[in-house]
């Protein structure tokens, strides 16, 4: 594998946990993935990965990763643009995969996500954001920040 340096590196970095999926969960979340983060590094991918999983674990939010993934406000059965947990769902483009090289890392990350592979930097987070934004959540005090991976931010959500 290309990035055997970086999930070494990361490796290091881990906490290890037994997570079951169904293979419709491994798809919905190589879809997230690829979509919020498929231009970022392949650890910034699995630091995604991780968040959504965490939303999972989490008793604030579905407890599947399609569920997840697809939480939205909706009218008539349709999420509402810029209503969703996940950009990429209701940003009004359709999730259309153009480039195969980038799913196959989406799906890899995913995959080592799924083996409960856990970054330090987000251990725990149920949220992040793009460095060159700031959500109005991101400055409450019950969101702490963990880190940085790629251009994005990530954070713990203390109420959980």
């Amino acid at each position: 594998m290309k990035y055997i340096g970086i999930v070494l590196f990361a490796i290091l970095l881990v906490t290890i946990k037994s997570v079951v999926v169904k293979a419709d969960e491994l798809s919905c979340l190589a879809e997230a993935v690829y979509f919020e983060a498929r231009s970022e590094p392949f650890v910034a991918q699995l630091a995604v990965a991780n968040v959504i999983l965490a939303r999972v674990e989490s008793h604030r939010y579905p407890d599947n990763v399609c569920d997840v993934v697809h939480q939205s406000k909706k009218w008539k059965g349709k999420p509402i643009r810029n209503k969703c947990q996940f950009s990429y769902w209701c940003d009004g483009k359709p999730e259309t995969i153009a480039n195969v090289d980038a799913y196959r890392e989406s799906v890899s990350a995913s995959e080592l996500a799924l083996k409960g592979v856990v970054l330090s930097q987000t251990g725990g987070a149920t949220h992040y954001h793009a460095a060159y934004v700031t959500p109005y959540w991101a400055t409450d005090e019950d969101f702490v920040v963990l880190g940085q991976v790629g251009s994005h931010i990530f954070y713990l959500d203390t109420r959980n």
